[in-house]
């Protein structure tokens, strides 16, 4: 890492762009877990029942509000039949 890339770093942090990602991430993911939902005619409660959580997490979840676990991540892909996280099997794990 360059000395000019270590002087920017904390400043990005400070100016958000953190909170940013995780944020744009969690609204990715809300519009995948949306349009899967639709396909399969599944309601927030039947997703809930599905990941073993409650109708209002699944909704802070779907509003694309919430900084999610991968635990999380990884429920509402068993739950949807969806991959979200990429790349991590490809090595045979």
């Amino acid at each position: 890492m360059s000395h000019e890339a270590l002087e920017t770093a904390p400043q990005m942090a400070k100016a958000g762009y953190d909170k940013r990602n995780w944020a744009q991430y969690s609204q990715w993911i809300a519009v995948i877990m949306s349009e899967r939902m639709s396909k399969l005619g599944m309601t927030q409660r039947m997703l809930a029942e599905r990941m073993n959580c409650t109708q209002q997490y699944v909704s802070k979840v779907l509003k694309g509000h919430k900084n999610m676990s991968l635990e999380t991540i990884c429920k509402i892909e068993n739950a949807l039949g969806i991959e979200i996280i990429k790349g991590l099997d490809e090595n045979g794990q």
